[in-house]
């Protein structure tokens, strides 16, 4: 499910190419923005759909290595303990992944040459070895062993890395999020499920989606008088010198720190710092740090800024 430092960095994405063009379209930008959320569905339908995708591809190398001329002792009485993982079958039989990959035209159909090379280095990883050779057996065992593989294997592929940026622009920075979705999906599977409950993008509620939605849309209308405020806390610096990365975070937390209430300035601020050390230059988290924490306090003197609830702590 989405959270909201990976939504603020969706957002930041998103208005980083619209302060760029030229012809900047502000329904364009929402559209992206929203075009960005499904990839990220789309990515977690990925990662199970290749997870799943594995066992046939480990049943038609045991049957071909069961028709070779001469085959050998191994080929002929092959270890099934991988095409028989419990975890894995559940997951490879969901009628609710084939729906949902289905509705939205989620498939490895043009891949599965990658696919295959992928479960040849599976192979031969230390994870995939030490699972078969184990004597251990058990649902429990299965998923576990399931999991690691996937952390430590199938999801680090350097050739998986390449198709995720070939297909979207979005998805490497998803990774990890929809990595982490597909974990809990796995890790929620029982020994008697017949399906596999998956994940939604959104949680129950609306909050983080109104989130999305007034922070995006507040950030582009309050754009030229958060970018003054931004000129005035940088006496020194022409605006123009400052990186576009850092002049949108500040106006980001500047939109949140204003329309968002309930969320403490110190989470706010600490959040667009972590975001600076990541999307901009080795000193942004501490000039943004010191323009924002100057402009917070002179804001809140003003009762520009008012914070209620858990914005209060």
């Amino acid at each position: 499910m989405l959270n909201r430092r990976h939504i603020r960095i969706k957002i930041l994405h998103i208005l980083y190419g619209f302060y760029q063009d030229e012809d900047s379209d502000s329904v364009k930008a929402k559209n992206a923005l929203d075009h960005s959320i499904t990839k990220m569905h789309e990515l977690y339908l990925l990662l199970l759909n290749m997870i799943a995708g594995l066992q046939v591809i480990a049943i038609d190398r045991i049957e071909n290595a069961r028709k070779k001329q001469i085959p050998s002792a191994e080929d002929l009485h092959p270890n099934t303990k991988f095409v028989r993982n419990a975890t894995l079958r559940i997951l490879a039989n969901s009628k609710n992944l084939q729906k949902a990959s289905e509705e939205l035209g989620v498939s490895w159909a043009n891949n599965q040459k990658l696919l295959r090379n992928m479960f040849r280095d599976l192979i031969t990883d230390e994870e995939y070895k030490n699972y078969m050779d184990s004597e251990d057996r058990g649902f429990q065992h299965d998923k576990e062993s399931l999991v690691r593989m996937f952390r430590k294997n199938l999801v680090n592929q350097e050739s998986f890395h390449y198709m995720l940026e070939e297909e979207s622009i979005f998805w490497m920075d998803d990774l990890d999020l929809a990595s982490s979705m597909v974990i809990k999906t796995l890790k929620s599977i029982k020994e008697d499920d017949d399906e596999v409950e998956l994940l939604n993008v959104w949680r129950d509620d609306d909050d983080d989606k109104k989130f999305l939605e007034g922070l995006f849309t507040k950030t582009l209308v309050q754009g030229e008088i958060n970018e003054n405020l931004i000129k005035e806390g940088a006496q020194n610096w022409e605006l123009e010198r400052i990186a576009l990365t850092d002049r949108i975070l500040m106006k980001m937390a500047l939109a949140e720190a204003k329309e968002f209430p309930t969320i403490p300035l110190k989470v706010t601020l600490n959040e667009y710092i972590e975001l600076s050390k990541y999307y901009s230059t080795d000193k942004s988290h501490g000039f943004i740090n010191g323009i924002l924490d100057q402009l917070f306090l002179k804001l809140v003197e003003a009762g520009e800024i008012k914070k209620t609830g858990r914005g209060l702590v």
